[in-house]
């Protein structure tokens, strides 16, 4: 899978998650702190992620920022993102699962590394629901993207 990554600081959690990716086997590509000569600031590097989810030139991405609420903020701007903040497994899985999240956004603050370990499982594990509800759910945020009733 092609998973674009940002992260505003250049933090252990943020190059283990690097790391911990492609050792799952993705192909990564790093924006912001992560990839020199790239804007580092937490609003242009979630952007830059979420826009390569938004253009399909990666399948899903992974934000992160100390808190990542100004990481899930800025990539939920872009157009066709479903960024969900996660801090636990059961959250991840929730968010894919009932939201069909493709960007993930994390804190830098508050995630160890056997944390980030299980919400990439649980994230990656599952998939998102095909109940009438919750897909209407997220098709009528694609709604919102295209400021339609």
């Amino acid at each position: 899978m092609r998973i674009s990554v940002s992260s505003d600081m250049d933090e252990p959690v943020a190059r283990g998650l690097v790391a911990e990716l492609r050792a799952r086997g993705h192909d990564v590509t790093a924006h912001g702190a992560l990839h020199p000569g790239s804007d580092p600031q937490w609003a242009a590097c979630s952007e830059a992620a979420a826009r390569d989810v938004a253009t399909g030139a990666a399948d899903q991405a992974v934000v992160c920022c100390w808190t990542g609420t100004g990481a899930s903020i800025a990539a939920n701007k872009v157009p066709g993102v479903r960024a969900a903040l996660c801090t636990d497994a059961y959250t991840a899985d929730g968010a894919r699962r009932w939201n069909d999240a493709n960007v993930l956004a994390l804190s830098l603050r508050l995630t160890s590394e056997p944390l980030l370990k299980e919400i990439l499982d649980a994230w990656f594990t599952a998939e998102a629901s095909e109940d009438a509800e919750d897909r209407e759910n997220v098709a009528r945020i694609g709604r919102l993207d295209r400021r339609e009733p």
